[in-house]
């Protein structure tokens, strides 16, 4: 993959955009405040643990819809676009506390997953039985809310209709990942499969899960939300979005499960190997599965979804995967999903400006090392 650009490509207006991001974000967030206080003071630790959630982040959803928009004629950082961006964003940190709740995760960018916050407040200020039991009940709450805020906040864009291409692009993103977060959930149960079985099972959860979520769907739906061209060639553009953020987002995901095994805890914000303890059945431990001897693979199946999993084990694993060149069939699909996306990326009918800023989220998203 070669990279052609400025690392800067985009990115003064990327950052104008996240700026009126985290501004409406903050808005929100007071008036919603306001509403919970009235309620009760006590309800407001739902929106704290929100809010610490969403601040940082990547936000490569959010700019994946904006490049979309611009590409499609829509104008910079117009309130439609900002309310879109803000929308996906709440049902990222939906799925993100929900995600933990169901992966039983410790952290999440460094700080305690939401259920683990909760948990060590309840502790705090000597609340009566469970402590566990109330931070995942509490952590289910903040995500449902994030969920109906995120559905709020993109039911107030002023050029939705209810029949709308971007209101059919936001509920079928929605459907689709959780189908892929229980796919994922399945994996991790079922019965030992054949490898190249659970090599295409882990495609499938990366594509739906991830890749469609994280990156065609928000493109898209910018792309639907753009008013500056007619019709046919708003569909022809829509068409090459897809083609273009399909592979790209397969392509992050298979980044992202080499990250949970291989990534550095003060990069990544997650504990070495913690895809190995939470049992994750990935495209990376299926090939390695495929190449590894009977011994080797029952080293791996013994390990995967250990909760105790020590470093020395995970060493040993991480050593497997090297050797039996699995990490090196991952590093080259991730190349080849590189070229798919970058070359439909360069055969779309969009300003050039637009596409230099969508190839340099690309390789940003690629090439990440957290």
């Amino acid at each position: 993959m070669t990279t052609q650009l400025p690392p800067s490509a985009g990115t003064d207006e990327s950052a104008r955009y996240l700026t009126a991001i985290e501004a409406e974000m903050n808005r929100f967030f007071h008036e919603q405040s306001t509403t919970m206080r009235a309620v009760s003071p006590e309800t407001l630790p739902l929106i704290e643990s929100i809010s610490a959630l969403s601040t940082g982040g990547k936000r490569l959803r959010a700019l994946l819809a904006y490049w979309g928009y611009r590409g499609a004629g829509g104008t910079e950082c117009s309130a439609s676009i900002v309310r879109a961006g803000l929308a996906i964003e709440l049902f990222q940190t939906a799925a993100l506390i929900h995600d933990d709740i169901i992966d039983a995760s410790d952290t999440r960018r460094g700080a305690p997953s939401v259920h683990r916050r909760f948990e060590a407040m309840h502790r705090e200020r000597g609340y009566k039985t469970n402590a566990a039991s109330f931070g995942v009940s509490s952590a289910l709450l903040a995500g449902d809310l994030c969920l109906s805020w995120s559905e709020m906040v993109f039911s107030s864009i002023p050029e939705l209709t209810a029949t709308s291409e971007a209101r059919f692009i936001f509920d079928v993103m929605r459907t689709e990942v959780m189908a892929g977060q229980y796919l994922d959930i399945v994996g991790e149960v079922v019965p030992e499969e054949e490898p190249q079985v659970a090599l295409q099972r882990a495609l499938n959860v990366i594509r739906y899960k991830a890749a469609k979520y994280t990156c065609e769907h928000p493109v898209a739906l910018g792309g639907a939300l753009g008013l500056g061209l007619g019709r046919d060639q708003k569909a022809q553009i829509i068409r090459g979005y897809r083609d273009f953020a399909l592979p790209l987002g397969e392509g992050y995901q298979l980044r992202d499960d080499i990250l949970g095994v291989f990534g550095e805890p003060e990069t990544t914000g997650k504990p070495a190997g913690d895809d190995l303890r939470e049992g994750k059945r990935t495209v990376l431990t299926a090939f390695t599965a495929m190449k590894a001897s009977p011994e080797e693979r029952a080293l791996l199946e013994m390990s995967l979804g250990d909760p105790k999993l020590d470093a020395t084990t995970i060493a040993q694993i991480q050593r497997l995967m090297r050797e039996s060149r699995a990490l090196d069939e991952v590093e080259a699909l991730i190349s080849e999903k590189s070229d798919q996306a970058l070359s439909a990326l360069s055969a779309l009918p969009i300003p050039e400006e637009v596409r230099d800023a969508l190839h340099t989220i690309a390789l940003k998203a690629l090439q990440r090392s957290y």
